[in-house]
């Protein structure tokens, strides 16, 4: 038998251990090559005088409305408060059985004469208004992150495919933050549909450089409106902040005025309740319906998120009808249980009198004739 030389077994278990940490750092590289790309590109050029110029952009930043009726929250930032509650209040806030979900059938002809809503899950939805179809913050990736290995993970699967969606008339973006602006959605639906990308000012810094033409890009500050054959779009304002890195508010953030020839629907995007809600019923209302967020609300974030009671108010002032709650269910990123904000919605919903909604993932809702409250969420949670 040879023996080994002295000295050979360390060198080897050093060679070893230095490819396992080439290896690491590789695969640590290949799982972060896309972050640089996922960060957007701030506006430039041209764009950047448009964006100087805005009523909603100062020293370098956009600002929200002042408000009175904006909650205090301490800031969009996390306190050593909030982080140790994240870290360590965990339970409950995930459900303890698989989400429901349907999957919508095939759409074979036109969108709906009528208003119809088809929630996918957190804020992605798609609203069917007098013929034309519109797709709302689409986010179809497993995670809500710059990277798709970390982050939060989607609690369901989606419920149909993007490519399988039917061509929409526009797709619309509140803002810009991962769970509502997604790098990989944006690049397959630009090979899926044709549509534009209705955003607010600064997103289309994003998307050019994600590969959206210059003609499918449409930019708008509050209150602008654009007009897509029978469909009339208009920005509108939110309380919220926007940002996909170190820097924030470089890009604008807003709510959705979605009209057809007659009939209207509103959706809030991600917002503080404030007196902008009442300014957008007595502008644009009523609403047929409205998509309200309820979901991952905290003291720490009053001014940026409602709770499900702002969101009745908000509902209220608008002068909607139907109420279909979104920005929950879907992603783990408040710090409350997963199914308190749809229980608290429908008790206070109840007691206002508030005609509800609630979808399973990926179910259709007839605004005219909307299905009864079955709390399937109940069984789940």
């Amino acid at each position: 038998m040879t023996k080994a030389r002295p000295g050979s077994t360390p060198r080897r278990g050093r060679l070893l251990a230095l490819t396992a940490l080439a290896a690491g750092l590789g695969a640590t590289a290949w799982s972060l090559r896309d972050l640089p790309a996922a960060f957007g590109r701030r506006p430039d050029g041209e764009r950047e005088e448009r964006v100087r110029n805005s009523p909603q952009y100062r020293d370098g930043v956009f600002h929200n409305a002042p408000s009175e009726l904006a909650r205090a929250g301490s800031t969009p930032d996390f306190d050593r408060d909030t982080v140790r509650r994240m870290l360590f209040q965990r339970e409950g806030r995930v459900p303890a059985l698989p989400v429901p979900t349907m999957r919508p059938a095939p759409a074979t002809g036109p969108a709906a004469e009528g208003v119809e809503i088809t929630w996918y899950g957190h804020a992605s939805a798609l609203v069917e208004i007098e013929g034309s179809r519109v797709l709302l913050d689409p986010v179809w990736s497993d995670r809500c992150s710059p990277s798709a290995h970390v982050g939060p993970k989607r609690l369901h699967p989606v419920p149909v495919e993007l490519e399988e969606l039917p061509p929409v008339d526009a797709v619309l973006i509140s803002h810009d933050h991962y769970d509502h602006l997604d790098m990989a959605t944006v690049k397959r639906l630009v090979r899926s549909q044709s549509a534009p990308f209705a955003v607010p000012l600064g997103i289309g810094g994003h998307l050019r450089r994600w590969g959206v033409p210059e003609h499918r890009i449409i930019e708008l500050d509050w209150d602008e409106t654009c007009t897509l054959g029978e469909l009339v779009l208009t920005l509108t304002s939110a309380h919220h902040f926007s940002g996909r890195g170190l820097t924030r508010n470089t890009t604008l953030w807003g709510s959705w005025v979605i009209a057809g020839p007659s009939r209207k629907v509103f959706y809030t995007g991600d917002s503080g309740y404030f007196e902008g809600y009442a300014r957008i019923g007595e502008q644009h209302g009523p609403f047929d319906a409205a998509l309200v967020q309820i979901g991952a609300y905290d003291a720490a974030w009053a001014d940026i998120h409602m709770t499900p009671e702002d969101a009745v108010l908000a509902h209220r002032d608008l002068g909607a009808g139907l109420l279909v709650p979104v920005h929950w269910c879907t992603f783990n990123l408040g710090l409350h249980p997963w199914a308190e904000p749809i229980e608290r919605l429908v008790k206070e919903a109840k007691t206002q009198a508030v005609p509800l909604a609630v979808p399973r993932p990926g179910e259709r809702v007839d605004v005219d004739n909307p299905p009864e409250l079955d709390g399937w969420w109940e069984a789940v949670s």
